[in-house]
């Protein structure tokens, strides 16, 4: 099958709600893909932050090849070795406190986990989430998402649900009321822009949700697991929520969502009220256990950091460089590059330059590399960026 009858078959018989690039991935290798004609490309995409360790890492594969042998489905209602393996191993790296579990296939299963827990344990009905927020599109989990495009076509939708600008800390004060279940936020903002909230933000809602007696959900989907050159996130605000919501990289590839609390929210939850046929399936379990020891055993959020740091201190300098560029902001290896007009040219003008790359809003460049990238690809990013804004300028006439 060549190129051109990929994108055909892709066209006719998947449903269109993606975006399309014309590139036809068949391989992966680090923080390198390759295309159907054998165009080797640096990804910066990540399957929006899913590679975290890098595509198919050596480890991760031989777990997946070793349990294949092994068992395949689970259910939850059965124990499992595998899955009790990977659960002990999570519990170890989780926010302190958080160590009850419940496992699912994506993020966004991880968020409507999260709202049922809000409010079983707590027995009232509203959540708070924020402007700018992006929690998923399952009906929960689009209810607590903030741009209108994804939510104005499904309404109506979950009721219950506030929008609060990211960041104000009164008006979230103002907001709770004595129905308020939980309050919703992400720590970093990812398709809202890459948006890092005010110093004093997330230790606010801490405090808000303590006096209230409300609930703190994190949503660390795409922030966790050390993308921001922490662990967790919150953990630069020193901050522990009550319940975390996590999913994208955590098995390497295999779809996987968690949401975490402690033992007594969690338990809040009776038999047969919360359940999915595929969550912890032994699979997903052992890519799991693999890619948490690979995080961990290669110190993955110290070289996020490291990494981050660089990359983010050579694209200040490239801004500085381009009058297009407004904004460089992001912690580790999770960075927007805020531009003063669309940024649909320059995202196809990296990928005929082999480089693939993200948006987050219509103005904003999104770089969620794997971790495993080197010094030496991010400067051929960089190189590649800097030509393609300076020939985006030229074309707006931009001196």
């Amino acid at each position: 099958m060549n190129e051109k009858e990929i994108f055909e078959i892709e066209q006719k018989l998947m449903a269109n709600v993606y975006s399309k690039r014309t590139v036809a991935i068949v391989k992966g290798l680090g923080a390198k893909v390759w295309d159907i004609n054998g165009n080797e490309y640096i990804d910066c995409m990540s399957g929006y932050g899913v590679a975290l360790v890098g595509h198919s890492h050596p480890k991760v594969n031989e777990a997946i090849r070793e349990q294949i042998e092994k068992l395949i489905v689970c259910h939850g209602s059965l124990y499992n070795y595998t899955r009790s393996k990977f659960l002990k191993k999570l519990v170890e790296i989780l926010p302190k406190g958080l160590n009850k579990v419940f496992l699912s296939n994506s993020g966004s299963e991880a968020v409507e986990c999260a709202i049922k827990l809000a409010r079983r344990y707590s027995g009232k009905k509203e959540i708070i989430a924020f402007v700018g927020a992006f929690h998923g599109k399952t009906f929960g989990a689009l209810s607590a998402t903030w741009n209108k495009k994804y939510r104005e076509p499904f309404e109506p939708l979950v009721p219950g649900f506030k929008h609060i600008p990211y960041g104000n800390l009164e008006d979230v004060e103002k907001a709770i009321t004595d129905n308020t279940a939980g309050i919703l936020v992400e720590p970093i903002q990812g398709e809202g822009g890459v948006r890092i909230p005010p110093d004093d933000f997330l230790n606010g809602l801490r405090e808000i949700c303590d006096k209230k007696n409300v609930l703190l959900i994190m949503d660390e989907v795409q922030t966790g697991f050390g993308r921001t050159g922490k662990m967790w996130a919150c953990e630069h605000w020193k901050v522990i929520p009550d319940i975390i919501c996590l999913g994208k990289a955590v098995a390497g590839g295999i779809p996987m969502g968690i949401t975490a609390a402690n033992e007594t929210i969690m338990e809040s939850f009776k038999v047969g009220e919360h359940s999915t046929t595929f969550g912890g399936n032994p699979l997903a379990c052992a890519a799991g256990f693999a890619t948490l020891n690979v995080i961990t055993e290669e110190n993955l959020p110290k070289k996020a950091k490291e990494l981050g740091d660089y990359f983010k201190a050579r694209l200040i300098e490239i801004k500085n460089k381009h009058k297009i560029v407004r904004e460089v902001r992001g912690l580790g290896l999770m960075i927007g590059v805020e531009c003063k007009f669309d940024v649909y040219n320059i995202i196809m003008g990296m990928l005929k330059r082999k480089i693939l790359i993200l948006d987050a809003g219509r103005n904003i460049l999104r770089f969620l590399p794997p971790l495993v990238i080197s010094k030496e690809q991010l400067d051929k990013v960089l190189e590649e960026l800097d030509f393609v804004l300076k020939e985006e300028e030229n074309a707006r006439g931009i001196d």
